[in-house]
């Protein structure tokens, strides 16, 4: 298999699981995927939160994308903005309780459809190769990542 066509599998995995995701989240917690990473991010960070910058390389949006995302957040109650003691012109993303309750929430979602998910993908003829490599080149040797090291770390399948 060249490396086009590997490539081109991987994508097409990886948007059907993330459509599943997206799906699954907002249906069941009203949330966009991108929100439900965001928070979990944000549970992660220290007190102060996270700076704009720095949610917007973790979550993987431009800053333009960031900023609509973090105001999303804090309209719905999940986060606040606060100014940066040292540098007044720095402003910190902080979730808050609701924020940490509802990403709580869904994290059983987020994790019960990945597996799905990565199930049904396996099963797939067009993607069974892509979802098998994955689950096994990554469970084999790590194990399921941790809570500690992902905040999007999704629970073992069937837990």
């Amino acid at each position: 298999m060249d490396d086009e066509l590997l490539w081109g599998g991987v994508i097409a995995l990886h948007a059907r699981v993330e459509q599943r995701l997206s799906t699954a989240l907002q249906r069941q917690h009203g949330l966009g995927l991108s929100e439900y990473r965001a928070l979990g991010h944000l549970a992660l960070a220290t007190a102060s939160g996270l700076r704009m910058q720095e949610l917007a390389a973790q979550v993987g949006l431009n800053q333009s994308s960031t900023t609509r995302l973090a105001a999303r957040l804090i309209a719905a109650g999940f986060a606040f903005r606060d100014l940066c003691p040292d540098d007044k012109r720095g402003v910190y993303t902080v979730i808050t309780d609701a924020g940490r309750t509802r990403h709580a929430e869904a994290r059983g979602t987020y994790g019960d459809t990945l597996g799905a998910a990565l199930a049904d993908a396996a099963a797939d003829p067009e993607l069974g190769i892509f979802a098998t490599a994955l689950r096994t080149s990554l469970l084999k040797d790590a194990g399921p990542p941790s809570p500690a090291s992902s905040p999007t770390a999704p629970q073992a399948a069937g837990s």
